[in-house]
């Protein structure tokens, strides 16, 4: 289990421990306008799932404007989804402000599907904690990092390659 601080303190992922070479789990989640995504969704394509706590944080709205950056530069059948708690509403406003095209931005809000079926969900925040998992075209996750402070940006470039080398 990937040992997570919150500022400093140690906080407990809860959800199933999943593994590179795993089976990407399916999970439900709801875009901007409150329709229902899963994997299904995306098959076919690279995936990059950046997990946030909240785009209305600094480090988390850093992180989507960098991959939203780093999108417009990934071959075609690469997709950044970012998947946060934060309501869609929250969202699509957030992405207007941003300017962000590239990233699809998910919520998370409903169950905490995503973060359970990921093993991503802060017990005591009931947030998402920083993670990223590259999956690739037969839905098999390839890379996986969890970020080791939730206050701290992850290594975008690791990231960046794993999904290069799928495409």
């Amino acid at each position: 289990m990937a040992q997570v601080t919150f500022k400093g303190n140690p906080v407990t992922l809860v959800g199933s421990q999943v593994k590179v070479g795993d089976a990407a789990p399916d999970f439900s989640v709801v875009d901007n306008s409150m329709g229902a995504v899963s994997l299904a969704n995306y098959q076919g394509m690279v995936k990059i799932v950046s997990a946030v706590p909240s785009l209305d944080t600094p480090v988390c709205d850093t992180e989507t404007r960098r991959f939203n950056q780093e999108a417009a530069k990934l071959p075609g059948d690469v997709v950044v989804l970012t998947i946060s708690a934060d309501l869609p509403f929250a969202q699509k406003r957030w992405c207007g402000a941003a300017g962000i095209d590239k990233v699809v931005t998910l919520s998370d809000y409903r169950d905490r599907s995503f973060a359970l079926a990921y093993g991503v969900l802060i017990d005591e925040l009931k947030l998402l904690s920083r993670s990223i998992f590259v999956i690739d075209k037969q839905n098999v996750i390839r890379y996986i990092q969890h970020v080791p402070e939730v206050t701290q940006e992850p290594d975008y470039e690791a990231a960046l390659r794993a999904a290069r080398e799928l495409a």
